[in-house]
């Protein structure tokens, strides 16, 4: 088989639905498989998916056990030589699939390959395209350095926004909100490390990737729509933590012994602090903003 498709569903019943809508035509001439791993989600997404898609596979979770995690158990049931990550509130363009699929093939030492992900209004979604966060570029960006200046190349590391979005290339990291990966690539790895609940797991598998010699290309001719909505009071608490932890999960995995205990502390206060600040901020403007 050429292709598996994983998605991670919790409670995302329509936005599920038009994910998989999308796929259709993409896979008409692909021998391809399309797993949904449901974290135990209470919306009718497994009727939904039942009435209107008897040919996707289904993996029911009993608890939400989180995205790498989840990730894992379908990664594990793929059959697919290539693998396509898939965020279930994404909508995959015409001719992505197949862009992505012969970049893999053809990209000098191509493990992974992300597309083009843009936000409803047209937007790059910069998590599409990273450099990793080092100590130097994490604090430029939690700063706000990176914003004050993105047309820099010292302090505009992380999303590489002084780079022209229509060109390809190779980059560090994108995202498993969509992203493409070699099947073998993964399982020597041993897939996601399940250690990240949410956030900062497709920067850690990245980074092992190209520890092994691997090589990521972000393909711009391949184009995914990314909603990334608003959430709840509670539901934007949780993400946020989430966020913060994984920063530190992954500086402490694989920069604490370069860096030396020096740093750590003021690696692990900058983190706090961007936590509260972010949080003081949602409640002064009274919103929940999903995206940290």
């Amino acid at each position: 088989m050429d292709l598996s498709v994983v998605i991670v569903n919790f409670n995302t019943r329509d936005l599920l639905r038009d994910c998989l809508r999308s796929l259709g035509p993409e896979l008409q001439e692909v021998d391809s498989e399309i797993l949904v791993v449901d974290n135990a989600s209470s919306d009718n997404s497994l009727q939904m998916l039942a009435n209107e898609f008897p040919e996707v596979a289904v993996l029911v979770n009993r608890s939400n056990v989180g995205f790498g995690r989840a990730n894992n158990r379908g990664l594990r049931q793929a059959v697919g030589r290539l693998v396509l990550l898939l965020n279930p509130d994404t909508r995959v363009q015409p001719g992505a699939v197949k862009t992505l699929m012969v970049a893999l093939g053809s990209l000098p030492d191509a493990v992974a390959v992300g597309p083009r992900v843009i936000r409803p209004d047209g937007r790059l979604d910069l998590a599409c395209r990273r450099s990793f966060p080092s100590p130097g570029v994490a604090i430029a960006r939690l700063v706000g350095l990176s914003r004050l200046f993105p047309n820099s190349r010292l302090f505009a590391r992380y999303n590489r926004t002084y780079e022209d979005p229509s060109r390809p290339g190779e980059i560090d990291a994108g995202t498993a909100a969509a992203m493409c990966f070699s099947r073998v690539a993964l399982e020597a790895i041993g897939f996601f490390d399940e250690d990240f609940f949410m956030y900062g797991e497709d920067l850690d598998l990245c980074y092992r990737l190209k520890a092994r010699g691997g090589r990521i290309y972000y393909v711009p001719d391949a184009v995914v729509l990314h909603l990334k909505g608003m959430a709840s009071a509670g539901q934007a608490r949780v993400m946020l933590r989430e966020f913060h932890r994984s920063m530190w999960i992954f500086y402490r995995k694989h920069y604490v012994k370069g860096w030396g205990v020096l740093l750590s502390p003021m690696v692990w206060l900058g983190i706090h602090l961007r936590h509260g600040l972010v949080l003081s901020w949602n409640a002064l403007k009274g919103r929940q903003v999903v995206s940290p």
